[in-house]
């Protein structure tokens, strides 16, 4: 099988790859698979790093049996026919991306979401969210250091790398500051990852509404720390009747200076708070998850790596300067691996060459790859009947 690592073409570009020069290395010794990368003169790792272990660049993969990118491709580079796996953000009918699906279809592509890999349970093999985790949290403090004129952080993309992230992070004297954290997934392991390794200290959920804190620390909540329904929480009803529980965040915020959302949210389950529970304290939101009008209701807008923050009022939650007495500091990044983007293209890639390289050797008996193919051979896949109308719209 031959591989084709394709440039990133997407504005802004994103400087990530599937696979790392050592990661292609090591699978061509290990499968019968060859590389092919479409020179680029924007990725984290250059050409000569593939040259230098043995990997073909070229100019032209469309010879390749699997073309393989992170980000959307662009309509008018997809080449007609080829299974293509990238991130194409359709799924949930993104209005965006609708022409993008529609093209694939046209094309008879065989389009392989990155997303939609998981196992037999429906857990997803793979994704970015660990160092989403990890530069989300980062920005957190480097949001509040800005909010409260006491520090400047290196921006997180200028750093080498994840322990240069932590050099900067320990060279700070931390105030008594108390963050919040809701998620457990691969971003909230990210996060904890950061805050544990730059020093802060965890306490329990009844710990952190309970004392003052005379050292930096910080709580990650379970799913029934901040939802109820008639003060019990059910896992699985919540999954099927989200939208009959309520918020029951408002404790943590009213002790928080920082609140970091690092969870999933499926568009039924009902926003984490209001104006009117919020509380005083709180300072910084950093919204890794960044869906616009979802449970984060400050999430205005998705913010950019060259300027992540903005403000909003606590009031009337309107846009205003996130310097403001009256305006919380809102991180909401929405393409936070960017900023480590060797790091998190090297443990992508391992992922791939464990989960997924095996399945793409056996392509056509592969579940795991049909579970994940959104359209082939010039139609959409049964899984993805739903977005028929999307297509259309």
């Amino acid at each position: 099988m031959q591989i084709g690592i394709i440039k990133e073409r997407k504005n802004p570009p994103d400087k990530r790859v599937p696979f790392s020069p050592e990661v292609c290395k090591k699978i061509q010794e290990k499968y019968p698979v060859t590389f092919k990368v479409e020179s680029s003169d924007i990725r984290c790792f250059t050409d000569d790093e593939y040259r230098n272990v043995g990997i073909d660049v070229v100019n032209d993969v469309s010879n390749c049996d699997i073309l393989m990118g992170v980000k959307e491709v662009p309509l008018d580079f997809i080449i007609p026919n080829k299974p293509y796996l990238f991130f194409s953000h359709t799924i949930k009918k993104q209005a965006y991306n609708q022409k993008l699906l529609k093209k694939l279809v046209e094309n008879g592509n065989q389009m392989i979401d990155y997303e939609c890999l998981v196992n037999e349970k429906g857990e997803r093999i793979l994704g970015f969210g660990k160092h989403a985790g990890i530069v989300g949290a980062y920005n957190a403090l480097l949001t509040y250091g800005l909010k409260n004129n006491l520090f400047v952080l290196k921006p997180a993309h200028l750093c080498i790398n994840y322990a240069d992230l932590i050099a900067n992070i320990k060279e700070l004297v931390l105030p008594p500051l108390k963050i919040v954290v809701t998620g457990k997934g691969r971003v909230g392991k990210g996060v904890w990852m950061l805050l544990h390794d730059a020093g802060l200290v965890e306490v329990k959920a009844n710990e952190f509404i309970q004392s003052d804190s005379k050292s930096a620390q910080f709580t990650i909540l379970e799913i029934s720390d901040y939802y109820q329904k008639n003060n019990t929480f059910d896992l699985q009803d919540f999954y099927s009747n989200s939208a009959s529980y309520s918020s029951t965040l408002a404790p943590y915020l009213a002790q928080s200076d920082i609140y970091i959302s690092a969870h999933f949210w499926d568009g039924k389950a009902p926003e984490l708070f209001n104006q009117n529970s919020i509380g005083n304290k709180l300072q910084v939101i950093a919204d890794i998850t960044c869906d616009i009008k979802g449970s984060v209701p400050t999430t205005l807008r998705a913010s950019s790596i060259n300027n992540p923050i903005y403000g909003v009022d606590k009031k009337t939650f309107s846009e205003s300067d996130f310097k403001n007495a009256n305006a919380l500091a809102i991180m909401a990044v929405d393409n936070l691996p960017c900023e480590l983007p060797a790091d998190a293209s090297h443990d992508f890639g391992l992922a791939l060459m464990e989960f997924v390289v095996p399945e793409l050797l056996k392509m056509k008996d592969s579940e795991v790859i049909k579970r994940a193919s959104i359209c082939k051979n010039g139609a959409l896949t049964a899984k993805f009947m739903y977005l028929s109308d999307y297509l259309k719209s």
